[in-house]
């Protein structure tokens, strides 16, 4: 960590083992001489190996060394909290094109390591037929079985059918226990949705 650096005159050892500014070993120099040298060059000591015998320092723009490490760290930080939900809308009726379309900017969204949220939206009283939507989310699966793995199982959730699917590299050889699994809940949860009168 950048912060954990002792610099110039906060090193308080009598003797340094010297790299200078251009990655040169310079030997080992009282810590008077090489801070005398870092600040002819308009540069900064900075101990980077504390435990050494004696410690070894460096000549470098501290603050540019800071920077540098701090945008290193976001940038991993980045890496690892920008995974986020996407969403995509399917209608039961979509034509092959618009399908393909989508699929194709799902399977993007889970090569990039996002999880996305699948909606299914019914109208009207495509809402008497979940069916329908749950052979889009079959043909979805089969299609996406290389990088998707099922995190939600498709469910009803009012007049939209949900299913959450996952990044998965590993997912080839499990694909048709994955599909299954999916139609099986599936199953489940339009039994349900038939037996409800509900149709607008």
């Amino acid at each position: 960590m950048p912060g954990d650096h002792r610099v110039n005159e906060r090193i308080r050892v009598e003797t340094v083992r010297l790299i200078d500014h251009e990655g040169n070993q310079r030997g080992v120099t009282t810590s008077r001489e090489a801070l005398a040298l870092a600040r002819s060059l308009d540069l900064d000591l900075v101990e980077i190996a504390p435990t050494a015998q004696p410690p070894v320092c460096r000549i470098m723009d501290y603050g540019k060394f800071k920077f540098d490490e701090a945008q290193k760290a976001k940038e991993s930080r980045r890496k690892t909290q920008n995974v986020g939900v996407k969403e995509m809308k399917y209608r039961p009726k979509i034509g092959p094109g618009d399908f393909d379309t989508k699929t194709r900017l799902v399977e993007k969204f889970l090569t990039e390591g996002h999880k996305v949220k699948v909606t299914i939206m019914f109208r009207g009283r495509e809402s008497a037929h979940p069916e329908l939507g749950k052979k889009i989310l079959d043909r979805l699966v089969e299609r996406l079985v290389d990088v998707a793995k099922v995190e939600s199982a498709a469910k009803l959730d009012g007049r939209n059918m949900i299913m959450v699917l996952g990044p998965d590299k590993k997912s080839k050889p499990k694909a048709e226990s994955l599909k299954e699994k999916v139609v099986e809940q599936e199953a489940l949860s339009t039994s349900s949705v038939a037996e409800s009168p509900e149709e607008g």
